[in-house]
């Protein structure tokens, strides 16, 4: 990602203001991001890592794995990156062909139709409660086994169930607690998350492309 003066400044200030804090770099370098994105700074205590998502998520960039997203706002934000970098096919579950249903919304069964095709892809779930659901559901009835799940959606009602399920799981995946989120947040993440792919992987794979 390309920065300018006035990022660089805005990340010092947000260095200044959180001072002192128990993240991991890499781990450091997302919450700054998704602080920088939504100038808030709850998120500190906010986001949740499971243990080495952040190097599951690098490692399954870098091998170019497919990306799937819910929502159009979340391809639109990290696609230039992506292209830019690894290249990933990224794919929108509202883009996805589906045959309708009154029972489902749109995003949950276009996001069931991708996940079946790309069982082991990075899921990205910024907007959409009832997707993040349908990917938790996959995942426990073991029919996808994603290489990371970052789950961020807002929500009023039972959207931190969702978002327990996830981490009760033992895929490796990044979220937020309660009720805040969104598909800023969410390309946010992801954007760091390719940042620092290509920082430790990025010479080896213009080498090998």
């Amino acid at each position: 990602m390309e920065w300018h003066v006035t990022d660089a400044q805005s990340l010092a200030i947000i260095d200044r203001e959180i001072g002192s804090h128990t993240f991991a770099p890499a781990e450091y370098e997302i919450v700054r991001r998704v602080i920088y994105a939504t100038a808030d700074f709850e998120y500190k205590s906010l986001i949740r890592f499971s243990e080495r998502s952040l190097q599951a998520g690098a490692a399954a960039i870098a091998a170019r794995s497919t990306i799937v997203v819910d929502v159009p706002t979340v391809q639109v934000g990290i696609t230039p990156n992506i292209q830019n970098t690894f290249a990933n096919p990224v794919y929108c579950s509202m883009e996805a062909w589906t045959r309708p249903q009154k029972e489902r919304t749109r995003a949950a069964w276009g996001i069931e139709t991708l996940a079946k095709r790309y069982p082991e892809a990075i899921f990205v779930i910024g907007q959409a409660q009832t997707a993040l659901t349908t990917i938790v559901e996959l995942v426990e009835a073991e029919e996808i086994r994603p290489a990371l799940v970052i789950g961020t959606p807002s929500g009023f009602v039972d959207v931190d169930v969702a978002k327990a399920r996830l981490r009760d799981s033992q895929i490796s995946h990044i979220t937020i607690d309660g009720r805040k989120g969104s598909s800023v947040v969410a390309a946010a993440i992801v954007n760091g998350l390719v940042d620092l792919a290509w920082e430790a992987y990025g010479q080896q794979n213009s080498a090998v492309g």
